[in-house]
């Protein structure tokens, strides 16, 4: 029995709403009826139960479209999402302190963002290591040597040197215990300053490709591509390659969690191979659904087809799961990509103080001052009540808890 609610506007594709028991904004609702009354939308939107306002198109929402891609509905941090590992450690082999091994971690990978994200951005590799150079080589060089061919602009700040790296925002690197004591280590990051320029770009010549054609959109931040011109043809291909550095990116900053782990004192040798999950939430790919071929663009959502694995993080000091879809037609075998905001970041920082930070974050070693306040566990929403809109989505496979987080 599906979850859904289902909201129809006159002229407008249908909207299924996975929303039963949490939040639904007026704002976003606003926004997912301007994005169902473009002419392209494939049988219907589907709406995950993290949904809250975004650019264009909300996050948490699963747009299927016919010959056009609208990049603001993928978003400019393209390629974002998550990754994690199952080790071999228990919590009996974490010591007491967790501290030397948040501290070890931050050593390891550079995050954070200083100098406006240029050469001296402190959140950037200054000393490139030799993997990192030549996973850019093999993965990644040609591909972005033939866009900035086209487009010298984007040809500037950080690239390569931001491959292996968080960023900032609500981007995150976890230690976390699953329900059996199990250790593992889970990230949160995407396609950095690179995949933005790229996003930004593209969004901006949509708006004007649709302004100088005379294109009327309920929202200018849904101007969109059509397939079969060259400006589509440039998109995927910019977006395609945003999306596998963001992949790469993450493989990179887990393989260096991991040794950072295993070099903080009291860390037993241990083993990070026995299962692991890397997953993409904002993102456009080709697929076949309602007997069609057509383009889903997934802002704040990861695919859950029938067996696939996928991460639905909670807050920091909330749970999170690893999951298997259902395969859920509806939904386009999809789920939601976290707990959602419940409110904006300056309405956070306004709200709470550090020390309701410091309590909701109790027994986690992370930072706790007044630059995080934006991301306390109070700014989400309720990451169980989320979890129960969607049961018949996915079924959790993992339990997981955090116990060290470093935040971007």
């Amino acid at each position: 029995m599906s979850n859904h609610e289902l909201f129809t506007t006159p002229g407008a594709a249908p909207i299924k709403a996975w929303v039963r028991g949490v939040p639904l904004e007026d704002e976003a609702r606003a926004q997912l009826q301007n994005a169902a009354r473009m002419p392209f939308i494939h049988r219907h939107i589907a709406v995950m139960p993290d949904v809250h306002k975004g650019i264009g198109a909300t996050v948490g929402s699963v747009i299927p479209t016919i010959g056009a891609i609208i990049p603001a509905a993928v978003g400019v941090d393209i390629g974002c999402g998550m990754c994690a590992v199952r080790t071999s450690l228990t919590a009996g082999d974490l010591p007491t302190s967790l501290r030397a091994v948040r501290e070890s971690i931050e050593r390891a990978v550079p995050h954070g963002r200083t100098d406006d994200g240029g050469r001296g951005d402190r959140g950037a590799w200054h000393d490139l290591p030799p993997r990192v150079s030549n996973l850019w080589k093999q993965h990644l060089a040609d591909g972005y040597a033939a866009i900035c061919a086209k487009y010298p602009r984007l040809d500037r700040g950080n690239s390569v040197n931001h491959l292996g790296t968080l960023g900032t925002g609500n981007h995150f690197i976890e230690v976390c215990l699953d329900q059996a004591g199990q250790v593992w280590f889970m990230l949160h990051s995407g396609s950095r300053g690179v995949g933005n320029r790229f996003g930004e770009f593209f969004i901006t010549m949509a708006r004007d490709d649709l302004r100088k054609a005379g294109v009327d959109l309920p929202d200018r931040d849904l101007a969109y591509f059509s397939e079969g011109t060259e400006h589509f043809a440039d998109y995927t291909a910019a977006v395609g390659w945003a999306q596998d550095y963001a992949r790469i990116n993450r493989q990179v900053m887990l393989e260096n969690v991991v040794a950072a782990v295993a070099r903080a004192p009291g860390v037993p040798p241990f083993s990070a191979t026995l299962e692991v999950v890397n997953c993409h939430h904002n993102y456009v790919a080709q697929e076949r659904h309602f007997g069609a071929e057509c383009w889903v663009t997934r802002k704040g959502a990861v695919r859950a087809g029938l067996g696939e694995m996928g991460i639905i993080p909670g807050s920091m000091g909330a749970r999170s799961f690893i999951v298997r879809g259902k395969g859920s037609a509806e939904s386009f075998c999809s789920c939601s990509h976290g707990a959602g905001r419940a409110m904006s970041r300056t309405k956070a920082k306004r709200t709470f103080t550090v020390a309701d930070h410091a309590q909701a974050t109790a027994g986690v070693e992370c930072r706790k001052d007044a630059e995080v306040i934006d991301e306390t566990p109070m700014a989400y929403k309720d990451i169980d009540a989320v979890m129960a809109a969607q049961s018949d989505l996915v079924e959790v496979v993992h339990t997981l808890k955090q116990v060290v987080c470093v935040k971007g």
